[in-house]
């Protein structure tokens, strides 16, 4: 039973069906698949393509080199299965800072703490209390190759602490390590008939590394190795009001789990298959080998949609929507947001409404972001 409950939370969040003839895909850390930042859950959790923010090394540190402030400092929570329990939450902080006008630099802590466990052998013994928890610590590095694209290469290091003390044996985090690839495009301001606008683009290939593994000689489990493209357009009506439209997919490069023997049932023995395909065979692997063939593919990709409008680059309004397929997880949810700033500080806020079947661990959750913008200004243009 010591188990159960932090096996059950990680399910829950990533919200999946745990239903074997749906073939989901599920990987350990998926705290690391969570929006950490109010502004980038206000628009349907998406971030790839947006324009740059404290927050870029966790959705594309490649919009670092286009970052229009020598620093940024950003801080987030998010309070998770907050209708259930009161003590769980994400917490994310994050530095950003420009060395020059082409290159950048950014680190990232994300925290994911999963409350307070009691730990009983008998009913009247005292119970030992713990906290499991995860966490990733981030390094990116991002880089101009031209005025409108940039790269970023990254790295992480991943902990994930929930093996409980059993007996006399001490408990240990099970550990990795991964790295990010990103692109970026932003356009100069081009003028239309009545408005000027900027197209945005993006991609982010993050957490290609090895499995982890919990218990000496168990199962390794696949990091949630992810594909992000995205693109965006900015409506610059006047200097004082800008509405930009978004859209980015995503794809977990995991393999599908499936029936390998053929027996009509996926069993401990396509598991034992499942776990042997190494972790860069399966990025490869994940983009063909789905049983129902190049329609079960799509069903794999997910889509987010999302708005943002500024007015004097003060007061920010945000909306967004998530679709994920039914038999893929079936998450599918609306989100507000907005932002407020004064000065160099700003305040974000988000809000998810699900939509689906399945209940959402965010779903009805005030997500806060709070973000400072430090030293010289760089113009883009």
């Amino acid at each position: 039973m010591k188990k159960i409950l932090v096996y059950a939370l990680l399910l829950s969040a990533c919200a999946l069906k745990a239903q074997e003839t749906n073939r989901v895909i599920t990987t350990a850390v998926p705290f690391l698949t969570i929006a950490g930042d109010a502004r980038s859950s206000g628009m349907g959790d998406m971030g790839v393509a947006t324009s740059a923010d404290a927050f870029s090394a966790q959705w594309n540190a490649a919009k670092m080199a286009f970052s229009d402030q020598r620093m940024h400092i950003g801080v987030s929570y998010t309070p998770y299965l907050e209708s259930i329990v009161n003590d769980v939450s994400l917490l994310s902080a994050n530095f950003t800072n420009k060395i020059d006008d082409k290159s950048a630099f950014g680190l990232s802590l994300r925290y994911f703490g999963l409350g307070s466990v009691e730990l009983r052998q008998t009913i009247d013994q005292v119970a030992t209390i713990v906290k499991p928890n995860e966490l990733a610590i981030d390094g990116h590095y991002a880089l101009k190759l031209s005025e409108t694209f940039s790269m970023a290469v990254g790295g992480r290091f991943i902990s994930s602490n929930l093996r409980f003390q059993e007996g006399t044996q001490d408990s240990q985090a099970a550990n990795s390590f991964a790295v990010d690839v990103s692109g970026f495009y932003r356009s100069r301001e081009m003028a239309y008939n009545s408005f000027d606008g900027r197209w945005r683009a993006g991609f982010n290939i993050s957490n290609l590394g090895g499995k982890i593994q919990y218990d000496e000689g168990g199962q390794e489990n696949f990091l949630p190795t992810n594909l992000k493209l995205g693109v965006g357009f900015d409506f610059i009506f006047d200097q004082d009001n800008v509405l930009g439209l978004h859209t980015e997919f995503n794809k977990l490069l995991v393999p599908t789990p499936q029936d390998f023997d053929g027996d009509g049932d996926i069993d401990s023995e396509d598991n034992n298959t499942y776990q042997n395909i190494s972790f860069f065979n399966g990025v490869f692997e994940s983009f063909g080998d789905a049983p129902d063939g190049f329609s079960e593919e799509l069903q794999e990709v997910t889509l987010a949609l999302g708005a943002e409008y500024k007015y004097q680059d003060a007061f920010m309004l945000r909306a967004g929507y998530f679709s994920e397929n039914e038999n893929k997880g079936f998450r599918q949810f609306f989100t507000l947001g907005a932002g407020f700033k004064f000065r160099s500080a700003q305040v974000d806020l988000s809000y998810l409404f699900s939509t689906s079947q399945v209940r959402n661990p965010l779903e009805n959750t005030l997500r806060f972001s709070l973000t400072f913008g430090l030293g010289e200004e760089f113009l883009n243009d």
